[in-house]
């Protein structure tokens, strides 16, 4: 077995217009990376398209049918200020989604050690009823929810090191005690969400990051707060909303990271997946904008992974 890798190029068919964040330069930036000779034992896989019928798992009919509306024929439609759709994108998230699950099901059935998947658009600022933050819906959601029907997994623990919280993961699960949601980020910044007391059913654990936090806050907050809440809940499968915009390099944030803490990170969760989930592991790509820092995180967290 191996690490396996899901990508496609209609994720670079989602278009944003000149100058948003969320391009698809962010995933040619990771394939370049990806193409080094240490990564020659990558199991690279063609994403499958998802099941839409899996979308209702973590949104409701009338939100999927919105969305399908809101894609043009031609040119780029928002859908909030920061959030847009344009020809390609339905079919684009649905192989988001397609590969989320994909990898759900290889972890399970023995065909990988551990996955990542980088797709676009991203996830995890995608509630229940909204699509925002460069998000239509929740790709690591639908993940958790389709290891539950899918798998019979009781227990399914997302982890998300993305410097903007996932105020959508966490609206999903709130009242869920089946999925628990683990988030580190910046506090203040966008979305607003993710203070320490925001608990839903005892199952949300937020550890909040003032601005210019660095490597040894960071990895405090993961050794205190995220990792002993893993190995309370024993899940059966972990779920990474890896987003790469903690790094130093990044505009949108300022959060002063390294790839060196993505390595570190990715090892913490991995030994916990061994310790408890049968070392079941995926990782799901989320947000990370500068296109080195980007590049070199997504290197040396796939680097970790591939180590077993």
């Amino acid at each position: 077995m191996a690490t396996r890798l899901y990508s496609h190029p209609i994720y670079l068919e989602h278009l944003t217009p000149p100058g948003h964040p969320e391009r698809p330069d962010r995933l040619r930036a990771i394939e370049r990376v990806l193409e080094d000779e240490k990564f020659a034992a990558l199991d690279r896989v063609l994403a499958p398209e998802g099941d839409p019928a899996t979308i209702v798992y973590a949104h409701p009919q009338s939100f999927v049918d919105k969305v399908r509306a809101a894609i043009p024929e031609t040119g780029i439609q928002r859908v909030d200020s920061d959030t847009v759709v344009s020809p390609k994108s339905w079919q684009a998230a649905l192989t988001a989604i397609g590969a989320a699950n994909a990898a759900v099901d290889d972890v399970f059935s023995g065909l990988a050690d551990n996955v990542f998947v980088a797709s676009r658009p991203p996830g995890h600022h995608a509630e229940k009823t909204t699509a925002m933050g460069f998000c239509l819906f929740n790709n690591a959601a639908i993940a958790a929810r389709h290891a539950q029907k899918a798998h019979g997994a009781s227990r399914v623990a997302i982890v998300d090191w993305d410097v903007h919280h996932g105020n959508g993961t966490q609206d999903i699960f709130w009242d869920d005690p089946s999925v628990l949601y683990c988030s580190t980020h910046q506090m203040p910044l966008y979305p607003g969400t993710g203070a320490k007391d925001e608990t839903g059913a005892g199952n949300i654990v937020n550890a909040p990051l003032a601005p210019r936090t660095g490597s040894d806050i960071f990895r405090e907050a993961f050794a205190t707060r995220i990792l002993p809440a893993l190995d309370n809940f024993a899940p059966d499968l972990i779920v990474i909303s890896a987003g790469f915009d903690a790094h130093h390099r990044d505009p949108l944030a300022e959060i002063n990271l390294t790839e060196d803490d993505f390595d570190w990170a990715t090892g913490q969760l991995m030994a916990s997946a061994d310790r408890h989930a049968k070392g079941r592991l995926v990782s799901l790509l989320e947000g990370g904008y500068d296109l080195q820092g980007l590049a070199f995180s997504v290197a040396a967290h796939v680097g970790r992974l591939m180590k077993g």
